[in-house]
């Protein structure tokens, strides 16, 4: 070994070190990493930054805005709803449903991509059904790496697979689109079954975000005694009444928060006294629980045990509830609510105000409001966006959620369709097609330019920028073949299984430490060779070196699960928890489909 090697190793155990005992941030570390090893003299000035304009960092940055721009049209909103159509708020069903779907776009779209682009749908779930979103997004990560091992354009080293084949033998026959396909499929089944055995045990659970309730926990500190959100369906055989007839709010200190009468174009979500509950009405209501119950008891009401009719509309993702102090230049100042019809003006529904030491619950519309009062108001977050540039109410917390821009989702599920197309028709660069997509959504105005830099993950953009150039140190320096050619030639004369497992559990070790590009390149010909020498078939070698440099979740070094890393609130240690035994499985499981599918 020379010197250089002894050095790249060295800072390779450090940066290993670093993630595990997280001396600084992760993004720091990557950092680290583009200054250490041009003053070591491993890489030179300009490969030490090129990780910041490569291929894989330029498509990770287009690829989030891309996802930026399905979820601000409302795209990921629809696709969170069919999953949660089958899942319902089973833990286990959510992450086996967004795992199987990932695996599967992973298939004909490299992984990193797949996993961006459903990231924020995976996220929204998390927030709607209080499933922790940790618990969805490694599972979600670990399968989109998978799920590029089901066809030869899932990831880099299957692309890479026969042309590299080509330099070593000009005659080999090259692998068909479909033939990892038996090994991928198992390889993806496998992982969800890991997960739905072992996931309470490997994955964490209180890290990432978590359920929201309908009142945040600084504002239940001082309105708790208001209650929460509460759904109730009106059996057949009511009477229809109005609002006014059933005084509600006063009998039971409960006020109405939406209205869906079944026949109906639309739901009501700011209803007023003349709005009519029907039969068959299913009705939200915000108060305490026991009033709720005995209101559902007296009127012959049904309670549900958990929203359904307003899941979607009245999740945390769409709706909640806001304290608002009235200004000095407000119209409400001196005004009662009735004479402004702020249901109707500002489509919010008030539930309590608080003046000096005192909160009021009934008789708010009659309240004459001074400024300086605080309203505890309820509505979709579009509303309170639009109220929050006025200069009527000032909000005590910043405004959740975002105004969907729905019209505009046709514009961005074709300018999505236009970067697939140029990747999987016209072969175009990765990045280049989806820069394409991504320019497209900011000048079809899916995305302000200012939006989509900040939907951008800058964190994981310098991790990743600086995990590249580490590679080509490896690659500078000689470590890597170094390594590859001590190993190999320390085996000896072996039967082909044990050479092809020895190949695969190599190609797991420099996939975590050099790209897989990198691992492709350097070991598909050499353990084609040694294939050859042992009497194996040297395609088969070729293709364990290709599903194996996918075989990378010990370390958050891949680039999804450097991606997933901080929205799931992860540390190294849990990707060392769950990745051990999924890398242990990944090569049995790969090993037997070589033997039962390739005659290994």
């Amino acid at each position: 070994m020379t010197l250089e090697m002894y050095l790249v190793m060295g800072v390779l155990v450090l940066a290993i070190l670093m993630f595990i005992f997280e001396w600084v941030r992760v993004d720091v570390v990557g950092i680290i990493m583009m200054v250490i090893l041009p003053l070591l003299g491993l890489v030179t000035p300009k490969q030490a930054i090129s990780g910041l304009s490569s291929n894989a960092v330029v498509s990770i940055i287009a690829v989030i805005i891309i996802g930026a721009a399905l979820d601000k049209t409302g795209v990921m909103n629809s696709l969170a709803r069919v999953i949660l159509r089958f899942s319902g708020k089973s833990e286990s069903r959510i992450m086996a449903l967004i795992a199987g779907t990932v695996a599967f776009i992973s298939s004909f779209m490299q992984n990193i991509g797949a996993a961006a682009l459903f990231m924020p749908a995976a996220r929204r779930i998390g927030k709607q059904t209080g499933v922790p979103v940790s618990r969805i997004l490694m599972p979600m990560g670990f399968c989109a790496i998978i799920g590029g091992c089901v066809t030869l354009v899932g990831s880099s080293p299957l692309i890479l697979m026969n042309d590299v084949m080509k330099v070593v033998n000009e005659n080999v026959q090259p692998w068909g689109l479909f033939s990892v396909t038996p090994v991928g499929v198992i390889l993806v089944i496998s992982s969800i079954a890991y997960f739905l055995l072992f996931g309470r045990f490997i994955l964490p659970a209180s890290k990432g975000e978590e359920a929201q309730s309908a009142m945040p926990p600084a504002l239940a500190l001082t309105y708790g005694d208001v209650g929460e959100l509460y759904e109730l369906h009106v059996p057949d055989s009511f009477r229809e009444k109005s609002l006014q007839e059933l005084n509600i709010r006063p009998m039971y200190f409960t006020t109405v928060v939406a209205v869906f009468n079944h026949g109906q174009e639309q739901t009501v979500f700011n209803p007023d006294g003349e709005n009519i509950i029907r039969p068959g009405a299913d009705v939200a209501v915000v108060g305490p629980q026991e009033l709720v119950r005995r209101m559902a008891d007296e009127q012959g009401w049904e309670l549900k045990d958990e929203l359904s009719t307003f899941a979607e509309d009245l999740s945390p993702n769409n709706a909640g509830i806001m304290e608002a102090i009235i200004t000095p230049r407000s119209a409400l100042s001196h005004s009662t609510l009735h004479e402004v019809h702020l249901r109707k003006n500002y489509m919010v529904n008030p539930l309590a105000l608080f003046r000096g030491d005192k909160i009021f619950v009934n008789g708010l519309s009659d309240i004459r409001l001074e400024a300086g009062d605080a309203l505890l108001l309820q509505g979709r977050w579009e509303r309170f966006h639009l109220l929050k540039d006025k200069p009527h109410l000032v909000f005590t917390d910043e405004v959740q959620g975002e105004i969907l821009r729905t019209d505009k989702a046709k514009f961005a599920l074709g300018w999505l369709a236009v970067s697939l197309i140029l990747i999987l028709i016209f072969h175009i660069q990765l990045s280049i097609a989806l820069l394409t997509g991504a320019l497209g959504m900011i000048l079809t105005k899916v995305l302000s330019i200012d939006e989509a830099y900040n939907s951008v993950d800058w964190m994981t953009v310098f991790l990743l920028g600086g995990l590249i150039p580490l590679g080509m140190a490896f690659e500078n320096t000689g470590a890597a073949k170094f390594i590859a050619d001590t190993i190999i030639s320390a085996l000896g004369d072996v039967s082909p299984i044990v050479l092809l497992t020895v190949i695969a559990i190599l190609s797991s070790f420099f996939t975590l430490v050099i790209s897989n590009v990198g691992c492709a390149v350097l070991l598909i010909p050499l353990s084609m060779n040694m294939a050859a020498q042992a009497g194996a078939d040297p395609r088969i070698a070729a293709m364990v070196v290709a599903v194996a440099a996918s075989n990378t979740f010990v370390l958050p070094t891949h680039q999804v699960n450097a991606l997933i890393m901080r929205p799931g609130g992860y540390r190294t240690m849990d990707y060392v928890k769950a990745g051990a035994g999924m890398t242990v499985l990944y090569l049995v499981v790969m090993m037997v489909c070589m033997a039962v599918f390739y005659g290994v």
